[in-house]
């Protein structure tokens, strides 16, 4: 049943808690709820597992209260949840930017007992922008171009625009709208706060330190986080990670390749 739990800042963050089984709690991407995660913990819920969804500060039901939306405050928000909800030895399967909300809570809470497998889909870790030590990263001017020209002035035009390339060629149109709508109740504030945050923190100190199961799932032709950069790069420096590569698919396996992705999500919960 949808319900809020309390952060230690007073921020009251809407939650789906499902299900029975073994736990799953599910971290979206930026600007998107748990709500779309539907196609995922359908399928979970279907093979018995509980399903823990939840809409972070200034996403979806969730409020805005105006303050910081980095990694930390954002991991101290999932310790909320699970603690509230008392997951232990959970799964956390992550999309995009929900990587670093995890890998955070792993590093700064000490987090093995209530998470014990990390799944991440199409992360943005461990840096995406361009430094002197990181060449490779993507330039700083883009980013700030996009919040410039993009989001500020038309953010749903730019979500009309880029809704297909994300999806791919064919998802239909009406669950593109549907995830249209989805982004679109999110903060203007806190999606330019998280926008920075998920750009230009950098994780790879962190990644080193994870000691647990990890899976993480990438289509070879993401766009939005090019594989090089973000999955490769991320599983060459988490201890034993295995990379699963989807040949010719975008950002958004979710909705593109949602059958073999939950197939394989499912087995890693389960093993």
């Amino acid at each position: 049943m949808p319900h809020t739990i309390v952060t230690r800042d007073g921020v009251a963050l809407h939650c789906q808690d499902q299900g029975s089984g073994p736990p799953v709690v599910l971290l979206a991407s930026w600007s998107l709820p748990g709500a779309s995660w539907r196609y995922q913990t359908e399928a979970l819920l279907a093979a018995g597992l509980r399903c823990l969804t939840y809409d972070r500060r200034g996403h979806g039901a969730s409020p805005d209260p105006g303050g910081p939306m980095d990694f930390s405050t954002l991991a101290d928000d999932l310790e909320a949840v699970l603690d509230a909800h008392g997951i232990e030895g959970a799964t956390a399967v992550t999309f995009s930017a929900g990587s670093g909300e995890a890998v955070r809570h792993l590093t700064r809470h000490g987090g093995g007992h209530r998470i014990a497998r990390l799944a991440m889909i199409a992360p943005t870790t461990p840096l995406l922008a361009r430094r002197d030590d990181h060449p490779e990263g993507i330039d700083p001017a883009v980013f700030r171009a996009f919040i410039e020209e993009e989001l500020r002035p038309d953010w749903p035009g730019w979500l009309q625009r880029n809704a297909r390339p994300f999806a791919g060629p064919e998802v239909p149109q009406a669950e593109l709208d549907w995830l249209i709508g989805l982004a679109l109740q999110a903060s203007p504030r806190a999606l330019e706060a998280f926008h920075g945050a998920l750009t230009t923190t950098d994780f790879r100190a962190e990644l080193p330190l994870l000691r647990l199961p990890t899976l993480i799932l990438q289509g070879d032709q993401d766009a939005t986080c090019p594989l090089p950069l973000t999955g490769q790069a991320s599983a060459a420096l988490i201890p034993g990670a295995r990379l699963s590569l989807y040949q010719g698919a975008p950002h958004g396996l979710p909705l593109s390749h949602r059958a073999r992705l939950n197939a394989e999500l499912l087995a890693f919960a389960t093993a």
